[in-house]
């Protein structure tokens, strides 16, 4: 495990998830503001426009594969499991824990961004054959 998590994939994936993160808030708020006046229909486009630059960049930069269809729909797959641990972990937290939203996030966000590179290195990205490699 020290190993899978002390990796250059695990940093790449760290630092494509900060600018992912960065990506979503703006580009949810663009589209609130321009386009869909409702947040949370913005947010899930936003996010939904944010996890596919997500599976582009780790496709490109970090796994050095070719992106497919079916690659990106298991790469949207790996990420409902961190939803969930992220949205259970933000309200025990916060709800029963009394614990700074920001503080609820950031714990959230040490347990499932791990899983969740776990899930994307060995569920998504798992082999790489010659027709898959760039």
């Amino acid at each position: 495990m020290f190993k899978i998590f002390f990796s250059r994939n695990f940093l790449i994936f760290v630092i494509i998830g900060f600018f992912n993160t960065f990506n979503c808030t703006i580009i949810s708020g663009l589209l609130q503001r321009y386009l869909i006046s409702h947040p949370n229909m913005a947010f899930v486009a936003g996010y939904a426009i944010s996890l596919t630059v997500a599976y582009l960049l780790n496709s490109l930069v970090n796994f050095k594969q070719r992106p497919g269809f079916k690659k990106y729909i298991k790469f949207c797959i790996s990420y409902i499991p961190n939803f969930i641990i992220q949205f259970i972990t933000v309200l025990i937290a916060h709800n029963l824990l009394g614990l700074k939203e920001i503080t609820a996030y950031a714990i959230a966000a040490i347990i499932g961004v791990p899983l969740t590179f776990l899930f994307t290195k060995f569920f998504v990205f798992e082999k790489k054959d010659a027709s898959n490699q760039r």
